[in-house]
């Protein structure tokens, strides 16, 4: 037997798996953070948007009703 060469297999193979565990583990926390950053970003943008369309209809709304009610025949 070799002096010099001792290669140590269970050390080695669970070196490779936890290579293997981050290489795939990084991506999907990358896209997981992206997913959060963006729903951040959309929810406030979305509610502001929500609230900018209810504001418009009630406007529109308010002129309609005072369109008609200058417009009625006044008994």
């Amino acid at each position: 037997m070799s002096d010099g060469l001792n290669i140590n297999i269970s050390g080695l193979v669970a070196t490779v798996l936890d290579t293997a565990g981050t290489i795939v583990k990084v991506p999907i926390d990358l896209l997981n953070s992206g997913i959060k950053t963006a729903v951040s970003i959309i929810e406030p943008a979305a509610k502001s948007a929500t609230e900018l369309a209810v504001n418009a209809l009630n406007t529109v709304s308010q002129v309609l009703q005072n369109i008609s009610s200058a417009v009625a025949p006044k008994k």
